[in-house]
């Protein structure tokens, strides 16, 4: 059986530091996913989490809120993202991760997202409102017979219990929030954020961490990358693809200037 691409990427990093970025599929335009996703990683970008836009996105600032509001009037569905990411499928290498909340996954389905995510070449899922109970019981043993990775959450929040009981128990990396705030930019990280990394790096996890939530310049890059395997970046580079009118090259050259 082949290995998960995230699995994959992560045993061969060595010193590298990754950057991941989000957006929102079927914004600003409903046909442009593939060619985004295909657009950076041509740029080098290491991992693309692709957002289903969703009407109540609980988690998210007014930057991510817009971008799902779009998309859905546009007409994107869960059934829409997935014929777009099987069309390309055998032109991604890098691995490709949903995030999305639970409801739209619920009507779809949990065995049928799982298989059409494998079908489509996803590597995993984020499902921020996901219990984890309901993961452990309901999503795992789904998930797993489809050697798809389940991503979770922590914050600064999240109990040393809780972080170490969710590391023992998913696989790929953990996605460690800024902040136990909504998703937006931030200027710099301050010194209770880089106390949260610091604890973290201490616990010796036996998974790699993302850093995400606020990352938008050199200074919040760097602070990632330090305590971390590397950076996940969302409102910034939506904010950048809406500007540049869904022109993802264009949106890369500003990003990569702003983190320079």
């Amino acid at each position: 059986m082949m290995v998960n691409k995230i699995n994959q990427l992560f045993a061969q990093r060595g010193d590298r530091k990754f950057l991941s970025l989000y957006f929102c599929a079927g914004c600003p335009k409903l046909e442009s996913t593939g060619d985004v996703i295909l657009t950076m990683q041509r740029r080098g970008i290491d991992f693309i989490e692709v957002g289903i836009p969703f009407s109540d996105p609980l988690a998210d600032g007014p930057v991510i809120q817009s971008a799902a509001t779009t998309a859905l009037k546009s007409g994107m569905t869960l059934s829409k993202l997935f014929s777009q990411l099987q069309a390309i499928k055998g032109q991604v290498q890098i691995p490709l991760i949903l995030m999305g909340y639970l409801n739209p996954i619920l009507h779809y389905g949990i065995e049928a997202f799982c298989q059409s995510c494998v079908e489509a070449g996803v590597s995993g899922a984020i499902i921020p409102d996901l219990p984890f109970d309901d993961y452990l019981n309901i999503v795992k043993p789904v998930a797993d017979k489809y050697d798809l990775r389940i991503i979770m959450l922590i914050t600064p929040e999240t109990s040393e219990e809780r972080i170490r009981f969710i590391d023992d128990n998913t696989d790929g990396f953990i996605y460690m929030v800024s902040s136990a705030s909504i998703t937006g930019t931030q200027k710099s990280f301050d010194e209770q954020k880089q106390e949260y990394f610091r604890r973290i790096n201490a616990m010796d996890l036996r998974n790699p961490r993302m850093i995400g939530f606020g990352i938008s310049n050199h200074q919040t890059l760097k602070a990632a990358q330090d305590n971390a395997a590397g950076a996940i970046i969302g409102s910034k580079f939506v904010t950048l693809l809406n500007e540049a009118d869904g022109d993802a090259e264009h949106a890369l050259d500003r990003l990569f200037e702003e983190l320079a």
